[in-house]
């Protein structure tokens, strides 16, 4: 696990401490990567690939892949563009068939990724999210915590933490009920969540008049305040994308 010490050894793909079960008939490890405990990967994937970036130039970078991870057929994740700069993989992540992680992408722990989904570089997807069949993510975007995006998106601006989006021009649609149940979110929380929704996703306010009503009118909890934060960060970004330099 890269968030756990891992040394960084001659070869650029580390895994965690007990990798297992990978099907190794056409399971391609490419030399820079780093891999963990349990991961188990299926046949045709290929972790390590080098970067599809113009600006690669040979230098050494790493693929870093954390424990009881899934990764099913055809699965691509490829290194990162960047003397010593890694694209990783957290803990518990599923990511299904044909699944491709570019270079620089950052995943945190038990994220779920369907058949097809399209991640392109420097993307950072946080804990808990789900991404629905063939969704496509632009480079620099930033899916915040236990969002669900729905399948044939297209998503070209940061995704709000705990919300569902959905579309070719995703849009917020809801909170993500299911899954803040899951995360342990109170009904009173989710309530919250859902005033701030509406608000921020569903008001014609624009987002610094909906915060300051957020703020005046709904009970701060830290979901609600990781929201407000999130968005902020947005703002301050570019194209939508509070991580784009």
């Amino acid at each position: 696990d890269p968030q756990n010490g891992i040394s960084e050894s001659a070869s650029p793909l580390t895994f965690g401490f007990s990798t297992s079960s990978f099907c190794l008939s056409s399971f391609g490890l490419s030399t820079p990567r780093n891999s963990a405990a349990s991961t188990s990967g299926r046949s045709g994937a290929v972790l390590g690939g080098l970067p599809q970036d113009l600006k690669f130039k040979g230098e050494r970078s790493y693929v870093r892949v954390g424990d009881r991870n899934m990764i099913r057929e055809f699965v691509t994740i490829h290194r990162a563009t960047g003397e010593g700069q890694s694209t990783s993989v957290g803990n518990n992540c599923y990511l299904m068939a044909f699944v491709h992680l570019g270079h620089n992408v950052v995943v945190h722990d038990s994220v779920t990724m369907a058949n097809g989904v399209g991640v392109s570089g420097h993307c950072t997807i946080e804990d808990l999210a789900t991404l629905g069949g063939m969704v496509g993510l632009h480079q620099w975007v930033h899916v915040g915590k236990v969002a669900m995006i729905g399948g044939m998106s297209g998503i070209s601006r940061d995704v709000p933490p705990f919300m569902i989006v959905e579309g070719r021009e995703a849009e917020v649609r809801d909170i993500n009920a299911v899954g803040l149940r899951r995360y342990g979110i109170t009904a009173d929380g989710r309530m919250s969540l859902h005033k701030a929704c509406k608000l921020l996703y569903k008001s014609q306010l624009g987002l610094t008049n909906a915060i300051e009503t957020v703020r005046r009118e709904i009970q701060i909890s830290d979901e609600v305040q990781y929201l407000i934060d999130f968005e902020l960060r947005r703002f301050k970004g570019k194209n939508g994308r509070g991580d784009q330099p």
